[in-house]
């Protein structure tokens, strides 16, 4: 068993921020980088955002392009990436769009302590599958492996792309800059603190810079398989520990 090839990606102020603190949703980027954003959708085969993401801005997590949508089925895929999602407390809004818009898998990663009582909460709307506690993002990467997970595409928040890094579990960094500042120490910032692998005696590769209307994309490599051509390369081998993944609860749409 392999872990999937695992892409963060996000847009963030020049100052760090990804969004400002009022409820309406600060945009960092453009209509461009949208377009590219759901390219790189369209290629994944499951996309992750934290739970305070999905209460915070009730993400659709769909590929929008009609073309690229009839692609994936043309391949015989669903019409967007399966829709994964962690929490420790299991306060997720069962009625938000990432359970309600699109016929696709949801996957639901929390405690086993939690797993019984949110898996009633969601109504059948999402498999809940339970694991440790502190779930890791390694344990969420082998499960989505053995469901056949080959592309991961993590989209936020802060302490979704954090955990990633300080684990070492991310392929390559795909992040936009904005031409503005928001300067308000209240906003969520790209990452927070934490011994991350990548240092000044541990550079991260850049692959790629672009711009894109008023913004620019910055592409890091971040492990020998990005370097070396992507997830078609020799991806790292894991090892599948049943007792380590635990069982699911509930069922999928």
């Amino acid at each position: 068993m392999t872990l999937p090839y695992v892409t963060l990606s996000c847009a963030m102020s020049l100052d760090g921020y990804l969004d400002g603190e009022s409820p309406q949703r600060l945009i960092m980027s453009n209509a461009e980088d949208f377009d590219r954003v759901d390219q790189l959708r369209a290629d994944s085969d499951a996309i992750m955002v934290g739970a305070s993401t999905v209460r915070r801005d009730d993400p659709r997590l769909l590929v929008r392009s009609e073309d690229r949508r009839q692609k994936r089925v043309s391949e015989g895929r669903s019409a967007s990436p399966v829709k994964v999602t962690v929490t420790g407390s299991g306060d997720l809004p069962a009625g938000s769009c990432f359970f309600k818009v699109g016929d696709v898998e949801k996957i639901v990663y929390c405690p086993r302590a939690t797993a019984a009582r949110l898996a009633g909460a969601l109504g059948g709307t999402a498999t809940v599958v339970a694991l440790g506690d502190p779930v890791t993002m390694r344990d969420i990467a082998e499960d989505l492996a053995a469901r056949g997970v080959r592309r991961l595409m993590v989209e936020g928040g802060g302490r979704m792309h954090t955990q990633f890094l300080r684990e070492d579990l991310a392929d390559e960094l795909q992040l936009v800059i904005a031409p503005f500042f928001v300067g308000d120490p209240r906003a969520p910032r790209f990452v927070g603190e934490g011994a991350f692998p990548w240092t000044a005696t541990r550079r991260a590769r850049l692959a790629e810079t672009r711009q894109i209307g008023d913004v620019v994309l910055l592409r890091y490599a971040l492990s020998e398989r990005a370097v070396h051509g992507g997830a078609s390369t020799e991806p790292e081998t894991v090892v599948a520990a049943a007792d380590r993944r635990g069982a699911d609860h509930g069922s999928t749409t």
